[in-house]
């Protein structure tokens, strides 16, 4: 029998091993009408790849149905289709081995092993953020998340003077850093004027007879194209030529050093084995110009390990459809407020008008923008019709809809309780006492196998940052776990709509009654985790 927690990876990877075969031949089944026949597919033309005539052996055929092994899932049988070698998983088994002790990832592990400085240029200016800036910025915030649930320490630069206006922020749940800048940074600041002084790429700015007076805050001249070449850099644009430095450029600089001092200092192991922290530039297509700019600065006037493993997180455009004028981050978040309440007036009645519905509705909007920014791959464009309020207060593929449904289950628990407490219902047994054969509907194993098996590894892929190789940007998954949070609301919705959780209290349905409890209660903790590398609360009703 397999130990621990059983993973998709890990069933995966010994279902691959009893083929004989490391790489990926089995495909999982997530659709519904496929998981009534099989959890698992060798398709045909893989087994015919793999063995002649695409005829499994007796022997392996037995290895597969006899699987086992730390977090491994058993197989209750293995069968040659049409389609290819179908599995099917013992389900009462994966039920109790992953619900009898259920454990969701924390979402705040520790100590850090490894670090990132994550770098949001939209930040420079904070009093004068647009929706566009809103993507990077909040992504960025998604991501340290994501991180720091995976043990990875985070420093987000630049930190904001205290004094800044941070109004956009706090309405957004945007947890940043202040600083106060001190003499560290203008100690920083001054040896990057003197590297200035040493490097070669550094021309002084005497100005032409004729040509175009420079700003006065001009301290010099590099040539970013020679330096290029010379060092055979790859992925730059090409039309990067001459910087002008300025007081502003050396002191980003001298924030982002600062930073990785600071992770070098929490980490003393890293910096015996001469190891770096990893800095990444999350940044939006329209600052992604002068940030590369910036990385070549940085790397002329500190060329050592960190400064060459600086990558590129590009974000792709925010169209802004019938604005009757350029609307502001602000004014953008008070137009979805706004659309917000009415929707919620229009489905609650007077119900919204509330006192305590101002913090749910307050809630509801975050959750809508950061969908909005966020269910989409960073690389691809997105459009904000501020006309159109649907996409933030109906449909299934909004903010809205996760946080209702998050709050239907909270009521659920809610009822439950109230009726245990007044002796309608029994409380809910240990988990080790219940049965999970009880639980034979289709929704209930698509929960399972489709949402609570795969969440810690939704999680890990979620906040993978590929490690370097050529060129310097990259790409990463963080729209994973919205689409994952959209379709776990979907099917559960679905399946909360169609199953009565809380029947009559006979004793002879208690024993389904627990067993869904205990499942609905995982799903619970699933959507509260997720919702926190979001920076979304919970809410208790709606």
């Amino acid at each position: 029998t397999g130990e621990g927690r059983p993973g998709l990876a890990a069933t995966l990877r010994a279902l691959n091993g009893a083929l004989g075969r490391p790489e990926g031949l089995w495909v999982k089944e997530s659709g519904a009408r496929n998981l009534r026949h099989r959890d698992f597919l060798a398709p045909r033309a893989a087994l015919s790849a793999a063995f002649p005539g695409g005829q499994v052996p007796a022997d392996v055929m037995l290895g597969v149905t006899s699987l086992g092994g730390p977090g491994v899932l058993e197989v209750r049988g293995c069968q040659e289709t049409p389609a290819g070698l179908a599995v099917q998983l013992r389900r009462p088994e994966a039920f109790r081995r992953l619900l009898g002790s259920p454990s969701v990832p924390s979402p705040f592990p520790s100590p850090p092993g490894a670090w990132v400085v994550l770098h949001c240029p939209a930040l420079r200016h904070p009093a004068a953020l647009w929706p566009r800036h809103l993507r990077p910025l909040l992504l960025t915030d998604h991501l340290a998340q994501l991180l720091r649930a995976q043990g990875v320490g985070v420093r987000l630069v630049p930190a904001l003077p205290e004094e800044e206006s941070r109004e956009v922020l706090q309405q957004l749940r945007v947890d940043w850093p202040s600083s106060s800048g001190g003499s560290a940074l203008l100690h920083a600041i001054s040896a990057l004027k003197q590297a200035l002084g040493r490097s070669p790429c550094v021309a002084a700015c005497e100005q032409a007879p004729g040509a175009a007076v420079l700003p006065k805050d001009v301290i010099c001249k590099v040539h970013l194209k020679s330096f290029v070449e010379e060092q055979g850099l790859v992925g730059y644009d090409p039309n990067l030529d001459v910087l002008l430095v300025t007081e502003e450029k050396l002191r980003s600089l001298a924030e982002l050093q600062q930073a990785v001092l600071q992770c070098t200092v929490s980490n003393p192991v890293a910096e015996g084995q001469g190891s770096c922290c990893s800095i990444v530039h999350v940044v939006s297509c329209e600052e992604e110009f002068q940030q590369q700019q910036l990385d070549l600065l940085w790397r002329i006037l500190d060329p050592g390990a960190h400064t060459a493993l600086q990558k590129h997180l590009v974000c792709g455009p925010v169209k802004v459809t019938n604005p009757s004028s350029p609307i502001g981050a602000d004014q953008y978040f008070q137009l979805r407020k706004h659309q917000m309440y009415e929707a919620s007036v229009m489905k609650y009645g007077e119900l919204a008008e509330d006192e305590a519905w101002t913090e749910v509705i307050d809630t509801l909007t975050v959750a809508a923008i950061r969908f909005e920014m966020l269910s989409t791959a960073h690389r691809s464009q997105i459009t904000l019709d501020l006309e159109d309020s649907s996409i933030s207060t109906k449909g299934t593929k909004s903010g809205a809809f996760v946080m209702y449904n998050c709050a239907r289950l909270a009521t659920l628990f809610d009822t439950y309780q109230r009726a245990v407490e007044q002796g309608t219902y029994p409380p809910l047994p240990p988990a080790s006492e219940l049965n999970f054969s009880c639980l034979r509907e289709e929704g209930e194993w698509l929960l399972l196998f489709n949402y609570l098996l795969p969440f810690p590894e939704v999680l890990q892929q979620a906040a993978q940052l590929p490690p370097p190789s050529k060129g310097i940007r990259i790409t990463a998954n963080t729209e994973m776990v919205c689409k994952f949070l959209i379709q776990l609301s979907m099917d559960f919705s679905s399946y909360y709509n169609r199953v009565h959780i809380l029947g009559e209290p006979f004793p002879h349905l208690f024993d389904q009654m627990f067993a869904r409890l205990q499942l609905l209660g995982t799903v619970r903790d699933v959507f509260h985790s997720a919702l926190a590398t979001l920076h979304l609360p919970p809410l208790s009703q709606i």
